[in-house]
């Protein structure tokens, strides 16, 4: 890594660090670390899906999947870190709100017990609004993927 690259990255962002930058809350943070954040460009958001999570008491009782829209939600609030942290302090807080959710794909069940690593990439930014691609990762495998944008504003 040369000199530079070394400058914006960021190796790693504990839970803590996270409440601090984006507003979500028990039961929808949905990231438990960011690792290999790259300021304006991308990161690697982590959520170690847990059977004790509320989603599992009825999306199934008996064979307990992550709902897809979480999932996509995991994406969007690993793209928050991304905006918070390449915008500075006077971002940290701010909502961030989805505007458009395509080319979301779903390819293999999250299950508890699996550890998802959710990689974002920046693909435009204009003002306010960012664009982003999602994946997420079980085991090296794609579970799911899609395309959002969001928009950042001051909380009322």
């Amino acid at each position: 890594m040369s000199e530079a690259e070394a400058a914006v990255s960021v190796e790693s962002i504990d839970i803590l660090r996270i409440m601090e930058m984006i507003p979500h809350r028990y039961p929808m943070l949905l990231i438990d670390r960011v690792v290999d954040l790259r300021v304006g460009k991308s990161a690697i958001g982590i959520k170690n899906v847990t059977i004790n999570e509320p989603q599992f008491t009825g999306h199934f009782p008996t064979q307990p999947v992550m709902p897809g829209v979480m999932i996509v939600e995991a994406m969007a609030q690993t793209a928050a870190v991304v905006v918070v942290h390449s915008l500075g302090k006077e971002a940290e807080g701010k909502l961030v709100y989805f505007m458009t959710i395509d080319e979301a794909r779903f390819r293999k069940p999250v299950t508890p017990g699996d550890q998802m690593h959710i990689h974002v990439a920046a693909i435009k930014q204009r003002g306010a609004v960012w664009k982003f691609e999602g994946k997420a990762m079980v085991d090296g495998k794609l579970a799911a993927e899609a395309i959002f944008s969001a928009m950042i504003l001051d909380r009322k």
